[in-house]
């Protein structure tokens, strides 16, 4: 489809150079039967140049796309209005242009917005390489998490400070959904001030899309997601959705298990294999379950968590499971996992993820 759209408006491009050649006496063109003046013609050229550009920086997806296409849909158009009896069919191409532009500026405005807020939930931690995990730093957990903590990696290695996790998911947005939706995320955590931020890409088709951001900052959560970049679906803050968000940043600690020693969790042991964590961070409060094997590797975490943001929103329990670890830096995390809600009549699991890539600290480039 992408390329069947760039192909046409090549062609689109290319049949203004028509007005050129009137214009420069260089061809007889008798579809267009007003005179052309030099100027006109020139005015021609610059229209397909500005197609031509729009489509090499579209095929590139370079960030400033739209603009040029805006500026060709424009010069265009003002062409085909003027030559309206000739070139009025020229005016559904334009229409292609301008909205595949649309889409380009409100992606490029959504990320704007993503780099904002990661640069500056990136400049509240200060990364550092000096200080070591330990035995010792670890002797007031329960067991269950020591041995994890032992068989992660993480013992003599540096405290992580900041995480940049890059994923690949299929996830179902309703229960009854039957296909499973492909996506790319990548999500950026810090420790010292906890919070993450989650950007998620999800192709729903040739012509629909939609981007998501998950925050949590500042002991409060956000969700935004907008269809094909420019119309809002969700938009939503509150203290169900803060629980939740602090319930997901623990979670996913064991992608960061230095995460486990934060003076913000308290822990409980319930066996030899499980213990559950308790946060609370500026007025937020959340807990979660975190299973582990005989070995110490993590295998599930299980929280009540609320499912929505509505008043009516209830706690259902939602849960992670592992399919696969792998190791990063050294580091050994579950790089498989599922995400699943236990309902009233039926278990969603609506999300299928993958970690591709994970760096901390100083490796990370923002």
């Amino acid at each position: 489809m992408r390329i069947v759209f760039l192909v046409l408006i090549l062609i689109h491009g290319l049949i203004h150079l028509l007005g050129f050649a009137k214009g420069f006496g260089l061809k007889e063109v008798k579809e267009l039967t007003l005179p052309i003046s030099k100027t006109m013609g020139l005015i021609w050229l610059i229209a397909t140049l500005l197609f031509f550009i729009f489509c090499v920086l579209y095929f590139i997806n370079h960030k400033y796309s739209w603009l040029i296409g805006f500026a060709a849909v424009i010069t265009s158009q003002v062409l085909i209005i003027l030559f309206w009896q000739d070139a009025k069919y020229g005016t559904l191409p334009n229409i292609a242009v301008l909205l595949v532009s649309l889409v380009a500026f409100g992606n490029y405005n959504f990320q704007k917005l993503i780099q904002l807020e990661t640069s500056n939930i990136l400049s509240q931690n200060i990364i550092s390489s000096k200080r070591i995990v330990s035995k010792d730093d670890t002797k007031d957990l329960p067991k269950p998490v020591q041995n994890w903590l032992q068989q992660s990696g993480i013992i003599g290695k540096p405290f992580i400070c900041v995480g940049q996790v890059l994923q690949e998911a299929q996830i179902k947005l309703k229960p009854e959904q039957e296909n499973w939706l492909n996506a790319t995320a990548l999500q950026y955590s810090t420790i010292p001030e906890p919070a993450f931020i989650w950007t998620v890409d999800v192709k729903m088709n040739s012509l629909m899309s939609f981007l998501g951001r998950d925050k949590f900052e500042d002991g409060a959560g956000e969700m935004l997601i907008k269809l094909n970049a420019l119309f809002n679906i969700v938009n939503e803050k509150g203290l169900k959705l803060d629980e939740g968000s602090i319930q997901r940043y623990l979670g996913e600690m064991v992608w960061f298990p230095s995460l486990a020693m934060s003076q913000y969790i308290t822990w409980q042991e319930i066996n030899e294999t499980t213990a559950i964590a308790t946060m609370d961070y500026k007025g937020t409060k959340g807990s979660g379950t975190f299973y582990f094997d005989s070995a110490g590797n993590f295998i599930k975490f299980s929280a009540l968590r609320f499912q929505g943001n509505d008043p009516e929103a209830q706690r259902y329990e939602w849960v992670l499971l592992v399919e696969e670890h792998s190791t990063f830096e050294g580091i050994t995390i579950p790089s498989k996992m599922t995400a699943t809600w236990k309902l009233e009549n039926e278990d969603w699991t609506w999300l299928k993820l993958e970690i591709k890539d994970i760096k901390y600290n100083e490796n990370i480039r923002h």
